[in-house]
This record gives structure tokens, C-alpha cells and sequence, in this order.
């Protein structure tokens, strides 16, 4: 059984799609099988790890509206152990059409049931929006990430997100956790990037993560290469950001990786 794991922030250039590719690729790298799914419309996921929306026949939309199984959408990516559940412009038209569906909110939980057994983790993009898609997402996930940059209004906006968090808590999803909040763009040169990790830890404490995530030439480069950024440079900062954020999630999670875990597993 996976553990479903959504970024979300309503705020946009946070660093979500980012977040979202590379930490599921560095599972992956990790030696957890793991699914990316892209639920946002703009399919940046999707482009950034190397395929064209416009060519994508099946996607997380077909799977939604028309009850497409997932199998027929997933892709396999070139980084070992990672799937694609990609998204294409349509998504931008399923909120309106799910609207008059009945149990609408759940819709991509029941997606997920068909291939949850398969991955270990499930890491899913969210649109920078608190609509129907994003809230599907918290419905199906059992934890989620916030990430916050480390720019001037960082909080903004953070205390709508968590408010949804809890009505999505108390009306759709009892079980939905707060896997962590995750610092990116931190520039150390910056006097503002440190007041703004002080000013987060200080007030959320122990739900913000160890790791924060440093703005890296090496990181934005690699979505126009179609690549995470363990592919483009695994010896870069931002590879090494990611690969100890997902070692903090493994950890917090009390599982093992490699020969370890498949000997659990027999065991």
C-alpha cells in the first residue's frame, strides 16, 4: 500500500512543480517505486520530466471524466522506478464537469485505488488553486506538503491553505496529515531568506522540515532538458536538497529502502 502524498499552495512560483518532480524522482533514485501525478491544468510535471502534453492520449483527466483505467494512462519515465500519471490542457475543464457528478471529491481517490498497490510512494502536483481538482487531491492523499519560498509574502495565503486542510480533514478526509512544510528558493546570501525561515520555523515549528531546498542554476535548468535534476547533475545542490528532503520523508515514515526493504517484505 502507497503512501499518497500532495503538494499544494494556492500561492503560484513556490517551487510546487519543482518540489514535485524531484522529490518523486529522488524516491525513485531511493529505491521506491513511485508515481508522479501531474493535477495541474499547465502540465508542467508532465513537460518537465520529458513528455509533450500535446501528444498525450490518455491522461489523469480521461481517467476522472471517462472512468479511462489508469494503467492506460500511466508512462514510464526514464529515471528507474518512476511512473507518470500525466495531465493535459482538458484538465483545465474537469472541475466544471465534475460539478453535477455525486461523490465529486472523490474521484481521483477512486483512480488511485486501481494502482495504489504497485507504488510505494504517490507524489502529486497540484494546481496553484484551491478548486475541485486540488481538493480531490487532499481527499485522496494521506499527507501533504506545503511548500513556502523564502521571498517577501511567503506567508501569504498559507492560513486559507491550512483552513482548507482542516475542512478537507473534517468533511472529506479524517486521515489527511501534514506530511511538512518545505522552504524553497532559500538563498543564503540573503538577509530576507533567513528572516523568513526564522519567521516559519517560529510559528509552524515542528511541521516545517529539516531540508530546505537552495535556489540552484543546475535545478531550473533541468525541466527544459525533460529531466529531474539527480538526471541532469545528481552532484549539484538542488539533487542533493531533493535526495536528503526524500531521505527526511523515509525516515519521518519509519521505512526502509533496497535490500533492506525487500527483506521486510519477505519477512
Amino acid at each position: 500500500m502507497s503512501k499518497i502524498i500532495a503538494l499544494a499552495n494556492q500561492k503560484g512560483g513556490v517551487g510546487k512543480t519543482t518540489s514535485s518532480i524531484n522529490l518523486a524522482a529522488s524516491l525513485a533514485v531511493l529505491d521506491f517505486k513511485t508515481l508522479l501525478v501531474d493535477a495541474d491544468p499547465q502540465a508542467n510535471s508532465t513537460s518537465g520530466i520529458g513528455f509533450d502534453p500535446r501528444n498525450i492520449k490518455n491522461s489523469i483527466y480521461e481517467c476522472i471524466i471517462n472512468q479511462v483505467d489508469p494503467h492506460e494512462a500511466i508512462q514510464k519515465t526514464e529515471t528507474p522506478n518512476l511512473d507518470l500519471l500525466p495531465a493535459h490542457i482538458d484538465l483545465v475543464g474537469a472541475e466544471i464537469e465534475m460539478i453535477n457528478l455525486s461523490g465529486r471529491e472523490y474521484k481521483m481517490k477512486q483512480v488511485f485505488e486501481a494502482v495504489r498497490d504497485e507504488y510505494d510512494f504517490i507524489i502529486i502536483d497540484c494546481s496553484p488553486s484551491l478548486g475541485l481538482i486540488t481538493i480531490n487531491a487532499l481527499t485522496a492523499a494521506d499527507s501533504v506538503i506545503i511548500p513556502v519560498q523564502c521571498e517577501y509574502f511567503a506567508l501569504e495565503g498559507l492560513g486559507k491553505l491550512l483552513n482548507t486542510i482542516k475542512i478537507v480533514q473534517s468533511r472529506l478526509n479524517p486521515q489527511l496529515e501534514i506530511e511538512g512544510i518545505l522552504l524553497t528558493m532559500y538563498d543564503v546570501r540573503l538577509r530576507l531568506s533567513n528572516q523568513v525561515v526564522d519567521e516559519v520555523r517560529t510559528h509552524f515549528e515542528d511541521m516545517v522540515f529539516d531540508t530546505i531546498i537552495q535556489r540552484n542554476t543546475r535545478l531550473s535548468e533541468a525541466p527544459s532538458f525533460g529531466v529531474s535534476v539527480i538526471m541532469h547533475d545528481a552532484t549539484c545542490k538542488g539533487a542533493i536538497n531533493y535526495l536528503n528532503l526524500a531521505r527526511e520523508i523515509i525516515q519521518k515514515n519509519g521505512l526502509v529502502k533496497g535490500e533492506e526493504k525487500t527483506a521486510t517484505a519477505i519477512v
